[in-house]
């Protein structure tokens, strides 16, 4: 099959945090900064929405979101419409398939709506609702959660190589000080190492500062055909191509060695096979540092640095802007917060603005040319990952 170019061609964003919007709020909001970065679009144009939403079926007691998306923001669907649900994932799967049927020419202009609203007064609801992501019968029971789930790989991590708590604190001050530059992330104060390290204690040996918060956010991006993307924007931004790779479905079945993400591991290695890539061509990589433990075990999966070495790689400087690769330089998950559904989508946001220099020159990758996003669904058995290039697929010249 011969497959289309496809391009993000506008983009459109909320604040992160806990916000008083419920919501369709959230959604008019990000809808109406997309539009507002596309002038010339008619909502006519659109012909497919796809809409990624994790849970709100808990959190806001609404199902059947796309078609209320689509009522929302006044777009009549001619092709495809769909919701996407992968838990954290939800939100990058959403452009999956948008990017997929752009490619085959299902699609030829599509809309892609990632939201979440987590904050409410019963805390407890966002706290039972996140036990979902696991089996629950299984998971759930045994308190799995994902701060213990995670302090456990942290555990493992640090008995096989030595990593220390001190470097998993580095990565929240990575993160911070690009967040601090990021008008849209729910946290934008620097800290330190000590501030970390003193802050709560959650799930040992992970604190307060080592996770990324309950939030509130939506983003919209619009994509379009290689035909189409030039009726919009002189700076469209491509998509090379897109993997997943699934491990165990629960902690209690085959989950393996807990300090090493073999479907990680996998998915990374096809998208280098796929695009004919090594590590070294990466500029810019979105992670998915829902805790500090994982940005590190991401770092030697992707193959950034050797395995057992994340925490020396953070320690060096080699995920900062002028090191190895630029890693979240957006500020990630950590400083952005994470609205499950919105997560993914915002990582290509922020890809987007990069493209552009768009962003404050304090975390801006100049001269970047080749980004990815990961997510992770789940206890980490699920990962996504897409490329994106300010160059079109064909165009791409890697090994520089």
């Amino acid at each position: 099959m011969i497959m289309r170019n496809v391009a993000i061609v506008g983009v459109g964003i909320t604040r992160f945090g806990v916000r008083e919007a419920s919501w369709k709020d959230l959604v008019l909001e990000a809808g109406k900064s997309l539009f507002d970065d596309v002038p010339n679009l008619d909502k006519k144009d659109i012909d497919s929405l796809f809409v990624g939403a994790a849970q709100p079926e808990r959190w806001v007691y609404q199902t059947h979101v796309a078609p209320l998306v689509a009522e929302l923001l006044g777009i009549e669907v001619k092709r495809v419409i769909a919701r996407t649900e992968s838990a954290c994932a939800s939100g990058q799967l959403a452009i999956r398939y948008a990017w997929l049927s752009i490619a085959t020419g299902l699609s030829d202009v599509a809309l892609v709506v990632g939201v979440e609203k987590m904050n409410s007064k019963f805390l407890n609801v966002s706290q039972s609702s996140m036990i979902n992501v696991g089996n629950r019968e299984f998971d759930g029971a045994n308190g799995f959660t994902a701060p213990p789930f995670f302090a456990m790989v942290a555990q493992r991590h640090m008995h096989l190589y030595g990593t220390t708590e001190e470097q998993l604190a580095m990565v929240r001050v990575k993160n911070q000080e690009y967040g601090s530059q990021n008008p849209y992330a729910q946290f934008q104060k620097k800290v330190t190492v000590e501030q970390v390290l003193n802050s709560r204690m959650v799930a040992p040996p992970l604190k307060l500062f080592d996770c990324s918060a309950i939030t509130d956010g939506a983003v919209a991006l619009l994509l379009t055909s290689e035909e189409k993307a030039r009726e919009f924007t002189d700076t469209p931004v491509w998509i090379l191509g897109g993997v997943q790779h699934v491990d165990a479905a629960h902690t209690t079945n085959q989950m393996g060695e807990l300090a090493e993400w073999v479907a990680l591991r996998k998915a990374a290695k096809d998208l280098y096979d796929m695009l004919k890539i090594t590590p070294d061509d990466i500029d810019i990589a979105e992670v998915h540092d829902c805790f500090t433990i994982s940005e590190i075990i991401e770092y030697e999966e992707f193959g950034f640095c050797k395995k057992g070495e994340g925490g020396k790689f953070i320690e060096e400087g080699e995920s900062y802007i002028g090191g190895k690769v630029a890693v979240n330089p957006g500020g990630g998950l950590l400083a952005n917060g994470h609205p499950l559904g919105a997560t993914g989508t915002r990582q290509a946001w922020e890809i987007v603005m990069q493209f552009r220099g768009e962003v404050p020159k304090g975390r801006y990758v100049d001269g970047a040319e080749l980004a990815i996003a990961h997510n992770l669904s789940g206890m980490a058995q699920l990962h996504h990952i897409m490329a994106y290039s300010v160059n079109k697929p064909r165009d791409v010249k890697f090994g520089r």
